[in-house]
């Protein structure tokens, strides 16, 4: 693990077998967060990066960029916010809504373009990588199914009693805040202790997330990634509290 020079961030080695990363304090403030680039995409440096606040972001053709932005949106479960509109959606129970039933549609559906957008982040290299992680039960995902077809959904990374957001996506209005709800209503049963949803959105501070600064943030990410997970990713029965 080098620096390449001046304010430049870290190069990782790929074949260099301690996985490893730099202090966290020591990444750039432009790019906001960008603190190595470089290794290799395997479910440990996976793993040892959000341990860590780290994460992955980076186009196609790129080199894998390692980011931990300053201040970082977080999510706390005892925080969700839902709106009037949205409450009404979720007790018409119009939507079905699973845990962990199909990832790889999950993901792929992330990864489609968004409207006016012309690529994607999550390259198919990243799709492989993550399916590996939820192939090792680390990676999971949220399914929103209107009559059978999957209209949203979510996924993302778990370590201990922390969820790391990775991307969402809605083909129905409200089924991605629907997926979200149900996720954290369940985390919250769990007593997890944060949902790092990585970057502000104003989606995601309606629903309740806030920004938190770097020293924080890594405190209570050491502490819930100590803590023991669940045996079993799937919804409680009585999950709904109406």
């Amino acid at each position: 693990m080098t620096r390449v020079r001046g304010k430049s961030p870290f190069w990782l080695d790929p074949d260099e077998p301690e996985i490893s990363f730099p202090d966290v304090e020591l990444a750039l403030t432009e790019p906001d967060g960008l603190l190595a680039i470089g290794g290799d995409l395997s479910v440990p440096r996976l793993l040892a990066a959000y341990r860590h606040g780290i994460f992955p972001w980076y186009g196609q053709g790129q080199p894998i960029l390692w980011w931990s932005p300053n201040p970082r949106l977080l999510l706390m479960p005892g925080d969700l916010h839902i709106s009037r509109n949205l409450m009404k959606t979720l007790r018409k129970e119009k939507f079905s809504v699973s845990l962990d039933t199909d990832f790889a549609a999950v993901i792929e559906a992330c990864a489609a373009p968004r409207d006016g957008e012309d690529g994607t982040w999550i390259t198919p290299a990243m799709q492989t990588a993550y399916l590996a992680l939820h192939q090792a039960g680390h990676a999971h995902s949220v399914e929103c199914r209107y009559r059978g077809e999957l209209v949203g959904g979510l996924y993302g990374v778990a370590i201990g009693r922390a969820f790391f957001g990775e991307s969402m996506f809605s083909r129905a209005s409200d089924a991605s805040k629907a997926a979200l709800v149900w996720l954290t209503w369940q985390l919250q049963r769990w007593q997890f202790r944060l949902i790092d949803c990585q970057i502000h959105t104003r989606h995601l501070e309606s629903l309740g997330a806030r920004n938190v600064q770097r020293q924080a943030f890594t405190r209570l990410l050491r502490t819930a990634c100590d803590l023991p997970g669940p045996a079993c990713w799937a919804f409680d029965g009585d999950i709904l509290p109406f």
